[in-house]
């Protein structure tokens, strides 16, 4: 076992290094070290843990390394915030966490989130076309394991690297649907997300399907949408169905385009501070639904709550999927890097759907007859 000497040398070594970073550090004479009480007292709770660093290192079967020793610490700092969106990445998981706003990566193609009712990964929806949708993963699904291997939300970011790979190869997912477990074996593709999906409708009405809110997503909603009001149209169809979210500043830009002065969303932090993302005067002036579903989550809630609280539109389908806190993701010096759950967000009319999600104005639970009845109240508000 680690002596007492020993771990109370770990002890200083921490506060030492850590007042390195701090202007409280005082001074050091000779083999002893003077800091201030205050700096003492936020220090010493982080004694045991370096003791037990010192003693896993001196008894533990196999050497183990400074770097995985400190990343699972930290990690471990993230996961006693018991909030499934808060995690810390290393480098390489930063890496990945990027890909999945830039639109291109080799994987299965789905959109996934922890939620409140369990500890698995849950499915919001699979990418329109992806490997995943054709090897029947549907949104819903709990991710049990992965290729034979027992995954949950608290290392979510594992499953997923687990889930990438070489294009060509599968990889195995035991699902629980239903209360019901089975295994798919998926082929990894490249997977280039379609951000913007858009057609011209019957009776001069415009269609646009938001599949996710990436970089990219503004830029083509415009054009689509320049494309269709080209054409003249009458009113206008927005499809989020299975839409897990993604970029806020997006999302915000594409509302701006929409509601006409107002409140888009606004956000309340821990210290009660308010912040109001508002748009600016200009709209499309088109009578406006929008589709959801289940897997309509995040920023596809945010631009739906902004079209219902600003009486721009309404929404056609079933009550969205409930995420109503706000991620900020910040990159560190050497490349790690963490996401943290900073705020609640609310509505312009103050609901917050954590948990709960928007429902519909019109429910209409049968997917393949939503766009039909969005379509008809269009008309409805044409004549």
């Amino acid at each position: 076992m680690i002596s007492k000497k020993k771990a109370i040398i770990y002890g200083i070594v921490l506060v030492v290094v850590t007042a390195l970073f701090t202007s409280t550090f005082q001074i050091a004479l000779g083999d002893k070290v003077v800091i201030s009480k205050d700096m003492y007292e936020g220090y010493k709770k982080y004694n045991k843990m370096v003791g037990l660093e010192g003693m896993i290192k001196e008894d533990f079967y196999q050497k183990p390394t400074d770097k995985k020793l400190v990343d699972g610490a930290i990690k471990g700092l993230f996961s006693g915030l018991d909030d499934p969106y808060s995690q810390y990445y290393t480098k390489e998981e930063f890496e990945r966490l990027k890909e999945q706003t830039s639109g291109s990566y080799v994987g299965i193609g789905i959109y996934i989130s922890p939620t409140s009712e369990d500890d698995y990964i849950t499915v919001i929806a699979p990418i329109e076309g992806s490997p995943a949708e054709k090897s029947g993963v549907q949104s819903g699904d709990k991710i049990i394991k992965v290729d034979g291997k027992p995954v949950f939300s608290k290392n979510s970011d594992e499953a997923v690297g687990m889930m990438k790979g070489k294009a060509g190869t599968e990889v195995e997912l035991t699902l629980n649907r239903d209360g019901k477990e089975f295994n798919v074996k998926v082929k990894r593709e490249e997977i280039v997300s379609k951000s913007i999906e858009s057609e011209m409708l019957e009776d001069g009405i415009g269609y646009i399907k938001i599949i996710s809110f990436s970089e990219n997503t503004y830029k083509d909603f415009k054009a689509a949408l320049n494309k269709l009001q080209e054409k003249g149209i009458k009113g206008l169809v927005l499809d989020v169905r299975d839409n897990g979210g993604g970029l806020l500043d997006i999302c915000q830009k594409i509302a701006d385009e929409l509601i006409g002065e107002g409140t888009i969303v606004y956000t309340k932090d821990n210290k009660g501070n308010t912040e109001y993302l508002k748009s600016g005067k200009g709209k499309v002036d088109l009578p406006i639904a929008i589709l959801t579903n289940k897997g309509s989550a995040s920023a596809s809630e945010i631009l739906t709550g902004a079209l219902l609280d600003n009486k721009a539109g309404i929404s056609v389908g079933t009550t969205t999927f409930g995420k109503g806190l706000v991620q900020s993701v910040r990159e560190l010096k050497d490349g790690t890097g963490y996401k943290l759950t900073t705020a609640q967000y609310f509505t312009p009319d103050g609901d917050y759907i954590n948990g709960k999600g928007i429902k519909p104005t019109i429910e209409e639970k049968n997917e393949t007859k939503q766009l039909d009845v969005a379509t008809k109240w269009i008309k409805d508000q044409m004549k």
